[in-house]
This record gives structure tokens, C-alpha cells and sequence, in this order.
């Protein structure tokens, strides 16, 4: 799974990496340790405008059809063997963002209950910023009256690399290869092109 990332890089380097621009550069978000339970505005580019770097879009995805924006919780990922008969999923396969990431982390189990545990980062072995893949869509809050934009990042089986890492549940994020973030755009091209044994190089290391 993947609910803790890290977008370190300034904004000008982010912009040069994606050759687009970011919308509201007073929202940029660049941390070395973000929570995906915090619902935070994610730097993402979406199918629609890949010349923009859009900042108002939400980590965890509620959906347009729901009733409660606590449906976040549940959709910080969206695994990709079930993405095209989940509700929460289905409908919305074609609209596909990058979600902008310097990192994530995940946790070795050192033993059956998880009580000892060693935290890796890990990173991108062909640029120091990658894309997630993700999905998105929009919510209309009835109480506000106000759209709220939020994406859901998707997880594939792990690879050898991330099956020793993630040892409990062997499940991964899509890292992007920089060349396939257009395809990945693409809608035309299907989600499950982009399961295992699809995967770019890692680089991974314990960290405190």
C-alpha cells in the first residue's frame, strides 16, 4: 500500500522536471514526510491539462456519488486488480493524473505481529522526482456547495524488491517509468498495462 510519501524538491525544480507549470505556487506542497491520513493538496498533473501542476487536489479520493467526505479514508490507494468493478473506481478508470513524489515509505515486519518494524524510503532509481499513477475525480459538498478535487494513488502486486520490503501485505505503488507518464495520461491505454510485471527501478534504504 503507500500512505506516507515524501515531495521534497522545490517548485522550480518540479516544474522543469515535468516541463509544466504549478497553478497556485502559494499552495505548493514540498515535504519530506507526508501523511496520507492528513488529506493533504498533493502536487498532481492531470490528463486534461498537463501543462499545469494543479495544488487543490486532495489525497484520498471521494468519490462524485457520496454522501460523506469521510469516504477519504478509504481510498488513499486503488489496488489495481479490482480498480474496473470497485464503485468507488469504475466510472472514473480514464481520468488519470501524475501524482508528483521526491519518496514514499514502507515498513519491514521483523516478526508475525508487526510489533518490531524497519521503516524504508524509498525513491526512484532514474530521477530524484517520479509520478505516482493516480485517478481523480470531484465531489460537491452539499453543505458548502463547494467542489472538492481529490485522487486516489494506484497499488499493484510488489516486486521481488518491495516483497521483501512490505513483507506483510507485498503490495506496491505504481511508480511511473518517466517515459510511460504520457501513456499513463493516455486513457486509451488500459489500466492493467501498468500491473506487475510492469515496474521502474527502486532504490530503497532503512531510514529512522
Amino acid at each position: 500500500m503507500c500512505y506516507y510519501s515524501e515531495q521534497s524538491e522545490p517548485l522550480l525544480k518540479v516544474e522543469k522536471r515535468f516541463k509544466a507549470k504549478v497553478d497556485k505556487p502559494d499552495l505548493f506542497l514540498q515535504s519530506d514526510y507526508i501523511v496520507g491520513f492528513e488529506f493533504l493538496n498533493v502536487p498532481v498533473i492531470l490528463d486534461t491539462s498537463p501543462e499545469i501542476i494543479s495544488t487543490n487536489y486532495h489525497w484520498g479520493l471521494v468519490p462524485s456519488w457520496s454522501r460523506d467526505i469521510d469516504f477519504r479514508k478509504n481510498t488513499l490507494n486503488a489496488r489495481i486488480e479490482t480498480i474496473d468493478d470497485k464503485p468507488s473506481f469504475k466510472n472514473i478508470t480514464s481520468n488519470r493524473c501524475l501524482v508528483i513524489a521526491s519518496a514514499f515509505f514502507e515498513w519491514h515486519w521483523n516478526e508475525e505481529k508487526g510489533k518490531s518494524k524497519d521503516k524504508y524510503r524509498v525513491s526512484s532509481g532514474e530521477s530524484e522526482l517520479f509520478a505516482f499513477a493516480g485517478i481523480y475525480d470531484t465531489w460537491l459538498n452539499s453543505s458548502t456547495g463547494c467542489n472538492y478535487n481529490s485522487f486516489s494513488i494506484v497499488t499493484t502486486a510488489a516486486n521481488k524488491q518491495m516483497e521483501f520490503i512490505h513483507n506483510h501485505k507485498k503490495r506496491m505503488p505504481i511508480m511511473l517509468k518517466k517515459a510511460d507518464e504520457s501513456a499513463w495520461l493516455d486513457s486509451t491505454n488500459s489500466v492493467q498495462d501498468f500491473a506487475l510485471p510492469y515496474s521502474a527501478d527502486l532504490i530503497a534504504f532503512k531510514v529512522d
